[in-house]
């Protein structure tokens, strides 16, 4: 594990950005201190040939001026969409920016990808970093210490794990946003050249906004089914609600194939949806091509704050939000 300076950002004090590089297994991770963001992850396909598998920029100016993709970016202090940037809790409303009209994504308009986190190895093979989101930061109430840490574990497995506390109630739903291309990310379209499987029998219904509206639906018959593997196609920024439900341990709910590299990619998490996106928006100012990537966000539903049906995402002070997701990496032809 080594760290190396990535660059500076453009403000008075000259901010540096780091980026660590973890190795193990023949796998090889690389992180930003800004943002979190996972920006490569290099895997070998079934003759051993080694390529970066997620879409990312060389250098940090490709990060800044293209913040909109959240390019493998973590994602908080409320991934997803809240409706009309603003919710309700314990009789007091907030208001959030609205920086997808008329919507809050993502955390706002400076979320947690758009920040420089404090940084510190975790024995041979982790990296965890911190930071103070304040009372008040995008409208979100109470002083949040957060944490993610990225490990690699025996035969190369990615393991993202988060914790925060908080001194006053909040809605606190993290997620990590990188776009797979198994093939490579040079290698183009992804969507039509991966196989998908994901244990979720429901998916949110959504209006023009891709706010949830009414329950979820019963994906049989349709083509959001994809519990069992087949071709992935566009056209897809929707939220499965996963079979296992809520759970303290990781439970394997998806698998995306890339059948002509042979590699394989599952993912288990603890929480109890994931976000199928297949970079539809992707736009002419950047390097890659709408379908080039496929997200897989691992999180709680959209509009959660605004939903009593929803599992809650609300902290409270005394509680300890924690949620894990691991990636392991095969092959398979």
């Amino acid at each position: 594990m080594r760290s190396e300076l990535f660059g500076t950002l453009p403000d008075p004090d000259r901010t540096p950005v780091h980026r660590w590089t973890l190795e193990r297994d023949g796998v090889r991770v690389r992180v930003l201190t800004y943002g979190g963001i996972l920006q490569s992850v290099e895997v070998p396909d079934g003759d051993g040939a080694v390529a970066d598998v997620v879409l990312g920029f060389a250098d940090l100016d490709g990060y800044l001026s293209h913040p909109e993709p959240y390019l493998g970016a973590l994602v908080g202090r409320y991934a997803n969409r809240i409706a009309g940037g603003r919710f309700t809790l314990d009789d007091r409303i907030y208001h959030l920016a609205q920086n997808n009209a008329p919507n809050a994504l993502h955390g706002g308009e400076r979320g947690f990808d758009k920040r420089v986190w404090d940084a510190e190895p975790v024995g041979d093979h982790g990296l965890r970093l911190s930071r103070v989101s304040p009372h008040g930061e995008e409208g979100f109430p109470g002083r949040l210490e957060v944490s993610a840490t990225y490990r690699l574990e025996e035969g190369g497995a990615l393991r993202l794990s988060y914790e925060a506390v908080t001194d006053a109630p909040t809605p606190v739903n993290l997620t990590n946003h990188t776009y797979w291309n198994l093939g490579g990310a040079a290698s183009g379209n992804a969507v039509g050249g991966h196989e998908l499987r994901i244990d979720g029998g429901r998916v949110a219904a959504v209006d023009e906004t891709l706010i949830p509206i009414g329950e979820p639906a019963d994906v049989t018959g349709t083509r959001f089914d994809f519990r069992e593997s087949r071709k992935v196609g566009a056209g897809y920024d929707h939220n499965y609600v996963l079979d296992k439900g809520v759970t303290g341990e990781a439970v394997e709910v998806a698998e995306l194939r890339h059948p002509a590299s042979g590699r394989v990619l599952t993912v288990a998490t603890t929480e109890p949806g994931v976000q199928l996106y297949t970079a539809d928006g992707f736009d002419a100012s950047l390097p890659f091509a709408a379908g080039d990537g496929i997200a897989l966000e691992t999180q709680h539903f959209p509009d959660s704050p605004n939903r009593d049906d929803f599992p809650s995402t609300v902290l409270r002070p005394g509680d300890v939000y924690r949620s894990e997701t691991l990636y392991r990496f095969g092959n398979r032809r």
